[in-house]
């Protein structure tokens, strides 16, 4: 599978499998994120693995839209760190995040990401996973083997895409 391929058939995943995920394919995954570019090679990113299901379903009951993570076997809480770098602290976990997605995908595992920014529960979820103040929590990421997988569509290319100034078509 090429990289165009993963980019093109990974979806998010809302229904899991209860199978585990292996350690290996978890470790994987956090090695493509930890490689993602960043400003000025700052890596603002840290990145808190849950698997134990108390946990999961605590996180689940936080998040309005997140109640599938309770049967992924795995979340992955992406954090930012506003110290590494004040302008661009919430890009490069962004890109590291989706570096994550792709990894999951290429390794026959499925992913949703559900952001956290500016939500009125990101306190409440770094109590209860002891994250510094200082951090910020981008997103969680659920992740296992897919139950289903849905269809998607996209917009056609010359519907987002101007040339030299917007709206200007080939």
């Amino acid at each position: 599978m090429n990289v165009f391929d993963v980019i093109r058939n990974r979806r998010s995943i809302r229904k899991y499998k209860k199978d585990p995920v292996e350690d290996e394919k978890v470790i994987k995954c956090l090695e493509a994120a930890r490689w993602a570019p960043s400003a000025s090679n700052r890596q603002p990113w840290h990145f808190v693995v849950v698997t134990d299901q108390e946990m999961r379903k605590t996180l689940a009951d936080m998040h309005p839209y997140g109640r599938f993570m309770k049967e992924s076997p795995v979340v992955i809480v992406v954090l930012c760190d506003p110290e590494k770098h004040p302008k661009y602290y919430m890009y490069d976990p962004c890109v590291a995040t989706q570096n994550l997605l792709l990894a999951a995908y290429a390794q026959g595992l499925g992913t949703c990401w559900m952001g956290m920014v500016n939500v009125g529960f990101e306190e409440d979820m770094k109590q209860v996973l002891h994250i510094p103040e200082k951090m910020r929590i981008l997103c969680c990421v659920s992740m296992g083997y897919p139950d289903e997988t849905p269809s998607s569509t996209r917009r056609e290319l010359e519907e987002i895409v101007s040339y030299e100034k917007y709206g200007i078509k080939k």
